[in-house]
Order: C-alpha cells, then sequence, then structure tokens
C-alpha cells in the first residue's frame, strides 16, 4: 500500500475530493472530522476499506480535542492535509472575542500543535509532506470576511516560514489557494452574487473540489519535489 495520509477536515467537499484522489492513487488515510459523519460514511462507498486507517471525530476549536486527536494517531504519518476552515460573514467590529478565539484555534493553532507533534518523526525520516488548503482571501482580504482573510492569510506565512526551516531535513511545505469554489461555504451567496462573482473570473465559471484535489495529489507525487513554500492559486484568472 501506499504512504499514510492525515486530512484535517475530511468531510468537507474539498476533503471529500482530496480523500477520493488520493485513494485512486494508492494512498492510505486518516480522517478527521468534526461533525459531519454521514460524509465520512458516504466516502466509504468510494474507498476500498483496508485504505481507511482511522476516523477521528474532533472539533479542533477545542484544545483538549486536538489533544485527543493527537493521541488517536497510532500509525505513522506521512503527509498531512489541513482542509478544515470555517467562515464568518459580517463586520468586523461586530466579531465577539469567543469567535476571534475559535477562528485563531482552528486555523491557526490547531495545525500549529498537529505538525509540532508529527514534524519530528518527519524530519527523523527525512521525507514527508505538509499542504495547507488556504484561500484567495488569505493573499487579497476581504470585506466582511476580515477574520477568515486573516487567519487564512496567517496560513500562507507559517507555509513559507515552515517550508524554509524543514527543506534541509526533507519535508515539503505548500498551500493551494482556491478562489471561488463550488462548495457549502458559497452556499449563503444569491444568485445574483455569484454572477457578480463570476463577471471578475476571466474563466467566467465556479472552479471544482476535484480541481483543488488535483493540485494536492500532484504536490504528493515525488515529481513535484522541489516545489518547496509555495502557495499555489487556483482560481481561474481572478
Amino acid at each position: 500500500m501506499g504512504k499514510n495520509v492525515l486530512i484535517i477536515g475530511a468531510s468537507g467537499d474539498i476533503g471529500i475530493a482530496i480523500a477520493k484522489e488520493l485513494a485512486d492513487d494508492g494512498y492510505q488515510l486518516m480522517l478527521h472530522y468534526h461533525q459531519n459523519k454521514q460524509a465520512i460514511e458516504k466516502l466509504h462507498d468510494r474507498i476500498k476499506q483496508e485504505q481507511v486507517l482511522l476516523e477521528i471525530q474532533a472539533d479542533l476549536t477545542k484544545q483538549n480535542e486536538i489533544a485527543a486527536l493527537l493521541d488517536e494517531l497510532v500509525f505513522p504519518v506521512d503527509a498531512i492535509i489541513f482542509t478544515s476552515g470555517t467562515a464568518r460573514y459580517g463586520l468586523f467590529q461586530e466579531a465577539s472575542t469567543e469567535e476571534m478565539d475559535s477562528m485563531l484555534t482552528l486555523h491557526v493553532k490547531a495545525p500549529w500543535l498537529i505538525i509540532k507533534q508529527l514534524l519530528p518523526p518527519m524530519i527523523k525520516r527525512r521525507s514527508g509532506s505538509i499542504i495547507f488548503i488556504t484561500s484567495i482571501w488569505g493573499n487579497v482580504g476581504a470585506s466582511h470576511e476580515v477574520m477568515y482573510s486573516s487567519v487564512k492569510g496567517a496560513q500562507n506565512s507559517f507555509v513559507k516560514a515552515l517550508a524554509k526551516e524543514v527543506a534541509p531535513s526533507g519535508v515539503s511545505v505548500n498551500a493551494v489557494s482556491p478562489g471561488f469554489i463550488d462548495t457549502k461555504m458559497n452556499g449563503h451567496l444569491t444568485p445574483s452574487e455569484i454572477d457578480a462573482v463570476l463577471e471578475r473570473i476571466p474563466m467566467n465559471r465556479v472552479g471544482k473540489p476535484d480541481e483543488v484535489a488535483h493540485v494536492v495529489g500532484f504536490l504528493l507525487d515525488e515529481k513535484s519535489n522541489y516545489i518547496q513554500g509555495e502557495i499555489i492559486e487556483i482560481n481561474g484568472g481572478w
């Protein structure tokens, strides 16, 4: 069998697409989810049973559940894909301290803690991959999504910095930065709002989760191992 990949946020639309892509490529998967157990169960119809090593439920806005997730990782981890995320829409001045803490823990502190534990074995083996699914808003920022833009920007900076630190040890660190992708996260938009976004995208269409997954599969392939510290944009030219 292939290498062991931990997918954080495997029940989301992009996480599901990544899981399917990597299963087709022969990887063995450890699937994390928060609430959408049904989505994980549906994955079993698509993925061979022996390719799913673990299913781990955890709310990564809570530090005790982050610790519990780490305790369940009894298999070696060759690669980590961070695809979980929650957007928060609204005026920044109306955000509560609790919302700020939740966004920071989920998007920044949880990845820090997970990588802090899993990185030393990768360095010892002189191989490993870490990939973040960030966002176009982490590059350019978005009105009414200030906190989401901030934490995704933090992920981008973390990728660039850690990539420099661990490159001599044979560990790759990169990110995929999607633009407007057809996921539930964009389900709050009205048809007119979607049309307004499409007018700004030169390819004049919404991206697909599979297109994000294809890039993740490419980054995990040894043929791409000279790519390091990059934020690869998938946005149709937006």
